[in-house]
This record gives C-alpha cells, sequence and structure tokens, in this order.
C-alpha cells in the first residue's frame, strides 16, 4: 500500500494466520479499508467506495512527500517540499502465489473545467504470474484506456479499447476464454470474506431473521445466522461445531427451529425448561455466535478477514474464539486485527501466527524491525 491515509508505503508479509494489532491510531483500521478496495475494484465498484470515504482529499497521504533523517530525529520541523516532484498517487497491491494485482489511482488531468475534477482515475493495472514481480512474468496490464496482453513471446494484444477510467480492467474484460488470469484472480477477490463489527442491538440483523435458504456463508451482517447455522448441522462439521459452542458455553448446544420459512435459532442452557431465541441472547453471547458460524463455514473462502472480533465479548469468550480461528486458519489464510491483549496473546502463542504489531513514525505507519529484504518482497511494477 502507498499514499493511503497513513500507509504513505508499507509492504506486509501475510501468512496462513496473521495478526495485526497496535496502539489506537496505529493504521490497523486503514490497512483493513486498503484491502477492501482491492475488493471493491473486483466488484467494480472502487470510485464509489472512495467516494464514500470522502474521495481522493480525504484519503491521500496528508504528510511530507519525503522525510529526512533530520525529521524523524527531531532535529528539522515536519514540511513539504515547496513542489510535488511526483504526481499524487494511491497504490495497492497483492502478491499470491499463483497470480498477483496492482493498480494506481490519481486525480484527472486532462479536464480542469470538470466539475468532477477531484474524482480518483484509474491510471495503470497489473496481473502478473507468481509472487514478486519481473516484467517477464507480466500478463496483463491497463495503461489509461487501454488493456492488454503481455509476453507470451510476442508483442502486446489489446483485450479492451476505451475503458472508461472509472472502470476497472476486472469489469473491462470479462471473458473467461479471452483472459482466463483475469476471470480468476476476480473470482478469487470476490470470494474474500470480511467481518467487522456484526451489529448486536436490538434491531441487529441476526436477531429479526430472514426467509430461509442454505446459507453456506454467513452475510456480511449476519442477518441469515439461523439459515447459515442449520447448514453448517446438515453439511458442515456438526460436532464439530456444537463442540466449540460448548466449549465457550459449557453443556450448551444450537439448534434452530425450521417449522416456519423464517428459521429460529435457539440455544439450550442447562437448567432451562425451554431454548433461548435470538432475540434474547446478550450482546456478547450472538456475537459469539455470528463469529463460531462465520468460522464454521462449510465454505471457506481463499481469505478470511476478521477487524477487532473481540468487541463486545466477555474475556472468557477470547481464549475460545483464539482456539477457533486457530482451527480455521489450518484450512484457509485468516488475517485478524485485533486490540484486546488477551486475544493477541492467545493468538500469538499459536506456533502459525505472524504477528504485525504496527507503529506511527512522523504520522505514517510502520513496522518496526522489518527487514530490508522483507521491504524488497515487493516491487511495483511500471
Amino acid at each position: 500500500m502507498a499514499g493511503y491515509r497513513s500507509l504513505q508505503q508499507l509492504t506486509l508479509p501475510l501468512g496462513g494466520l496473521t495478526l495485526v494489532c497496535g496502539a489506537n491510531g496505529s493504521g490497523k483500521s486503514n490497512l483493513y479499508r486498503s484491502l477492501g478496495l482491492i475488493a471493491a475494484a473486483a466488484r467494480g465498484d472502487l470510485v464509489a467506495a472512495l467516494a464514500a470515504e470522502g474521495g481522493l482529499p480525504a484519503v491521500f497521504w496528508a504528510g511530507p512527500e519525503r522525510t529526512t533523517r533530520e525529521m524523524r530525529r527531531g532535529e528539522q520541523p515536519v514540511q513539504g517540499s515547496s513542489g510535488r516532484r511526483e504526481a499524487a498517487r494511491l497504490r495497492l497491491g497483492i502478491a499470491g502465489e499463483t497470480l498477483s494485482y496492482a493498480i494506481e489511482l490519481g486525480y484527472r488531468a486532462d479536464d480542469h473545467t470538470s466539475a468532477f475534477v477531484l474524482d480518483p482515475e484509474i491510471k495503470r493495472e497489473w496481473i502478473w504470474a507468481g509472487g514478486p514481480f519481473h516484467p517477464r512474468s507480466l500478463l496483463v496490464q491497463r495503461t489509461g484506456a487501454v488493456v492488454e496482453r503481455c509476453g507470451e513471446g510476442g508483442p502486446s494484444r489489446p483485450l479492451a479499447l476505451e475503458v472508461s477510467p472509472h472502470e476497472s480492467l476486472f469489469t473491462a474484460v470479462s471473458d473467461p476464454l479471452e483472459a482466463p488470469e483475469v476471470f480468476q484472480l476476480r473470482n478469487t477477490i470476490l470470494s474474500w470474506r470480511f467481518y467487522d463489527s456484526f451489529r448486536t442491538d436490538r434491531q441487529a440483523p441476526a436477531r429479526s431473521g430472514r426467509i430461509a435458504t442454505r446459507t453456506p456463508s454467513l452475510a456480511g451482517d449476519g442477518g441469515d445466522l439461523a439459515a447459515a447455522v442449520q447448514t453448517i448441522l446438515e453439511i458442515g462439521d456438526a460436532n464439530a461445531f456444537q463442540d466449540a459452542i460448548a466449549d465457550a458455553f459449557p453443556a450448551c448446544r444450537l439448534s434452530v427451529d425450521i417449522a416456519q420459512p423464517i428459521f429460529r435459532l435457539q440455544l439450550h442452557q442447562p437448567g432451562l425448561l425451554r431454548p433461548l431465541e435470538a432475540t434474547e441472547l446478550s450482546d456478547g453471547t450472538l456475537r459469539y455466535l455470528l463469529l463460531a458460524a462465520a468460522l464454521f463455514s462449510p465454505r471457506l473462502p481463499p481469505l478470511l478477514v476478521l477487524n477487532e472480533p473481540e468487541n463486545s465479548l466477555h474475556p472468557d469468550l477470547l481464549a475460545p474464539l483464539a482456539r477457533l480461528i486457530a482451527a480455521v486458519a489450518e484450512r484457509t489464510q485468516v488475517w485478524v486485527v485485533a486490540h484486546a491483549d488477551a486475544l493477541i496473546t492467545a493468538l500469538e502463542a499459536i506456533p502459525a501466527c505472524r504477528l504485525l504489531r504496527l507503529e506511527r513514525e512522523l504520522g505514517a505507519t510502520v513496522l518496526p524491525g522489518q527487514t530490508v529484504l522483507e521491504r524488497a518482497a515487493w516491487r511495483w511494477p511500471g
């Protein structure tokens, strides 16, 4: 990430289980949002997503273009240069084992009379094979309004012409036979799942219920919780799921009343003559059940992102939550943004966990102790 809020220039090495932590204001939320912007590019609504954040003026790195040693030592005030050496750019990218992607955005430069001159414009995009970028690994690139295929031992071949500056190559090139790497990467990114602050108030979607259909993946708002639980009980690992519920709430189990089209979640507790429904559960209990249903999904995504899952949970639930996350990380890639010390400690003890503890230096998010080789693992195309 480069040029996005506090992410002046940051390369993060991710593992099977990546734990991101740091003080308030260190940039954890910016990392979460930047990954969401890449998903928005695959959906085709990146410009709208940036507009919802206030547009480029609100999301661009607001610090100096370059910092000096004197600034970092406090011997010189933090200040900008008399004029920018480079055009303002927002760059986001991911490196995967098989396919990688990067995108560069900036201001429009051709029409200063338009009222929409501050709208973000996609300048360039790249897709290449493997992780570290090399010119010979480049498969598809977009420059301005043209998307073209590269490599294959011959000249570049256009895939799309006159692409709108607000349109990603993922929406401009959609033929799986003509550009299979674009099709494959788009489907991979669109299958990522983000879970951020499930609502647990009285009007929360998970409490009201909705018409039930088979639900192999819990929705982001948790409104299909009962259907997701029933799907786990039918085609998922029902025994392990019930064991996880009992791990957090001893001797309890979940069931679903399927007598009506709107399924009703039921929590059976020892000593009670009837089960409790979602409308009766405490905020913390409901939130844990939502997380359990998300993590026990029969259809796990290639990347599952949890943003501060510990919110509103009792400290006693953090150890069971860590065990849930550890089990899922054995089956897919998991990224957790956390601030609770108990959860951080429990996850850090997992051998496969990669801990990234962020700090701020002159307003920029940094990863202390990062080696030169780790920073050099990412090379911007172009």
